[in-house]
């Protein structure tokens, strides 16, 4: 219907409008939709730098205090030292891989935390979707960011923080996790007007717009106070700013 059909048009504007003001917000790491997720990727990652390290300098005492037991390692004890520290090193940075959370703990622990779960569950349910719902997958990776921003200073238990758990973490992903439920070969097929692909990516899109309104709605108070501040400074400043410049 045509009243359908530009209420789709206008989500989908709103969530392109959204993707170009949150890409600005801070660089992501490549291959990670979001900051957050390449946050925990990173942390994931220095552990296992940790881990790398302790393991080779175990490795060396070790050669060091069978060298003083037995004065002296010699060439084969070296071979095994050297052979040792690789097979650590080789261990150590595969192992243990980073934990993509589960879809039932996604809505558990903070609101701090739940962005970035999220992001990172929706990344791996990437190559799944079809074309058009990976780039609103991307969209909502830098809304998630900016809204993990609100997030930061808001009351778990308030109504907004509550909202924002079941859209983030049971609305969104029980959506992909229905459709990923789906043949593949069923995906693309029309059913009742619309494929699964379709659906998928229309409702993305509302998904994308809902959190790109929420993200307004909790920024609104920042962004009045920040009015009244400027207008208070004009207001005590601004004459005398202009006083001060016309006598210069």
């Amino acid at each position: 219907m045509p009243g359908e059909a530009h209420q789709h048009q206008e989500i989908m504007r709103a969530a392109g409008t959204s993707l170009v003001n949150n890409r600005d917000f801070g660089g992501r790491r490549a291959g990670s939709i979001g900051r957050r997720s390449a946050a925990l990727k990173r942390d994931h990652l220095f552990k296992k730098l940790v881990r790398v390290l302790l393991a080779l300098g175990g490795v060396v005492v070790a050669a060091m205090i069978a060298g003083l037991v037995l004065d002296g390692i010699g060439w084969t004890g070296i071979i095994v030292a050297l052979l040792a520290m690789v097979g650590a090193v080789a261990f150590f940075s595969t192992f243990p891989r980073i934990k993509v959370p589960t879809i039932e703990s996604l809505g558990t622990g903070d609101t701090r935390t739940l962005v970035g779960r999220t992001e990172l569950w929706l990344e791996r349910q990437r190559p799944a979707l079809p074309a058009p719902a990976v780039r609103i997958v991307d969209q909502i990776g830098g809304q998630l960011d900016a809204l993990g921003h609100q997030l930061d200073g808001l009351d778990a238990n308030t109504p907004a923080a509550r909202d924002v758990r079941k859209l983030v973490g049971e609305t969104l992903p029980n959506l992909v996790s229905t459709y990923t439920s789906i043949p593949r070969h069923l995906r693309g097929e029309p059913q009742a007007g619309q494929s699964p692909d379709q659906q998928l990516t229309e409702s993305l899109g509302k998904v994308s717009a809902e959190i790109d309104s929420v993200t307004r709605q909790l920024a609104a108070g920042a962004i009045d106070n920040l009015a009244i501040q400027t207008r208070y400074l004009d207001y005590k400043y601004g004459g005398g700013l202009d006083d001060s410049e016309k006598a210069s």
